[in-house]
């Protein structure tokens, strides 16, 4: 499979027709009923927009049901809801411990630092190990994934057949 990757040829792609476009409803109108935009005039050797360009509708369609975007989605499942799951276990289990057992909870660890304003502080913690963990599994499992997928869709809606 032809796939580009600027890590891989040492430059971005700058022929990416979606670089300037705003995301819908992020001040401009909404014209998905009016068919497929351009960014950008075709090049030369580039189909135009009444020829064989996909509708965004058949290019979800189709993208959804590929293995590629299967695979990229099973991957963030796999991480985020152990990840959340996890998370809020033991975010209840510091509020519930500080509400059915106020005599461990005040008891001192170090000078004034007693056992609650110790788990209150490893909830900031967690919670930053978890973005890390996150942004390091995303970038290691699903970045360069996601990345094929979103030229492959590009160039279905530019209406290159692979």
């Amino acid at each position: 499979m032809d796939m580009h990757n600027a890590r891989d040829t040492g430059a971005a792609r700058l022929d990416d027709p979606w670089y300037d476009t705003l995301a819908s409803g992020w001040a401009e109108p909404d014209d998905t009923d009016s068919g497929p935009r351009r960014t950008r005039p075709p090049a030369a050797g580039e189909t135009g927009p009444a020829e064989d360009v996909h509708t965004a509708a058949e290019v979800y369609t189709k993208v959804h049901g590929s293995a590629a975007f299967q695979e990229v989605r099973r991957r963030h499942r796999r991480f985020v809801f152990p990840a959340v799951a996890a998370f809020l276990i033991w975010y209840l289990a510091y509020v519930v411990a500080a509400t059915t057992a106020p005599g461990l909870m005040a008891r001192p660890v170090v000078g004034t630092l007693n056992v609650a304003m110790l788990a209150g502080l490893a909830q900031f913690a967690t919670t930053f190990l978890l973005a890390w963990a996150y942004a390091r599994h995303a970038r290691l499992r699903r970045d360069r994934a996601a990345l094929e997928l979103r030229w492959v869709t590009q160039e279905m809606m530019r209406g290159h057949r692979r």
